[in-house]
């Protein structure tokens, strides 16, 4: 890890904790040459993650992707990337536990569920796109 002061790469780790229900690790640093002391964090990234979709076609799990989706979802509400960042992470974390592949059927239940509890609106307009609705009937129908 780089010292942000001084940009020597020997630095050593001084102390170590989990946070976030396991999802990141927070490490303080030292630098062994100015012994700038800093704080790092560390996630683990899911990266490998292949969705499988309706067609039986493989895709690669994309987080901006979703993000992306998440943010029209949620519209002009006042909420935070912040706080999508932290579903986005529940989420993955989730889905890191079920192995390599995870069915786009599941990975979308998985968010509509988070949507539920969350927000009726974003979750009405995401359901909107997943469950292709075509007529007021189906936005009747999921409001029910």
């Amino acid at each position: 890890m780089k010292c942000p002061a001084c940009s020597n790469m020997e630095t050593k780790v001084i102390d170590s904790r989990v946070v976030e229900d396991w999802m990141w690790i927070r490490r303080r640093r030292s630098c062994e040459y100015c012994e700038n002391r800093f704080t790092t964090y560390e996630k683990v990234a899911v990266t490998d993650l292949l969705v499988l979709k309706r067609d039986w076609s493989k895709q690669m799990y994309d987080r901006d992707k979703l993000k992306r989706a998440l943010v029209i979802a949620y519209g002009k509400k006042n909420l935070s990337l912040e706080k999508i960042d932290d579903i986005i992470a529940k989420l993955e974390n989730k889905w890191s536990w079920m192995g390599k592949e995870i069915a786009s059927k599941k990975l979308w239940e998985d968010i509509l569920n988070v949507l539920r509890d969350e927000d009726d609106v974003a979750y009405v307009r995401f359901a909107s796109v997943f469950m292709e609705f075509e007529t007021k009937k189906d936005f009747k129908d999921i409001l029910k």
